[in-house]
């Protein structure tokens, strides 16, 4: 990302209300787990495995 681009952010960022920001970063997280989706869901696992690795399943 180019520097002007960083500091126009950064600038938008510092004038923007809590509620603003807020949003924003909803908009940014709602906007990544579409991108994971589309993408088939990389890196997932089934919610069993999930559970056995967290839980010290078998290896």
């Amino acid at each position: 990302m180019p520097l002007a681009e960083i500091r126009k952010l950064k600038a938008l960022e510092r004038s923007a209300t809590p509620e603003a920001l807020d949003a924003a970063e909803a908009d940014a997280a709602s906007a990544a787990l579409d991108e994971w989706e589309a993408a088939g869901r990389p890196g997932a696992i089934s919610h069993e495995e999930f559970m056995a690795e967290i839980l010290g399943g078998t290896e």
